[in-house]
């Protein structure tokens, strides 16, 4: 159960990118665990409080069928959370390549 402390401490902006990071196949829930701090059964409490429940129900099915989303089932090449192309990360927004 996601722990009050935790969601008090995030911010909006926090809770939007932790819902977009959840829904990207490929950033697994380690990459979250390092950002935010959050467990994988606090982000699907998170995602459960934050969606409504049909869009739950397809975010878990796609979690549970994707081989990404774990960083033990992913392919020992795969050894970054983000691609090597993608700048810093501000407001929700890639950064524009030059």
């Amino acid at each position: 159960m996601l722990s009050v402390k935790k969601v008090e401490s995030l911010s909006e902006v926090d809770v939007d990118r932790i819902i977009e990071m959840a829904w990207e196949d490929r950033t697994p829930f380690e990459a979250i665990k390092f950002q935010f701090n959050l467990s994988e059964a606090d982000v699907k409490s998170l995602m459960k409080k934050e969606l409504k429940f049909s869009s739950y129900r397809l975010w878990r099915t796609r979690v549970e069928n994707c081989k990404t989303k774990h960083a033990a089932k992913r392919v020992s090449g795969i050894d970054r959370f983000k691609c090597n192309l993608q700048r810093a990360i501000s407001n929700n927004k890639i950064s524009k390549r030059r």
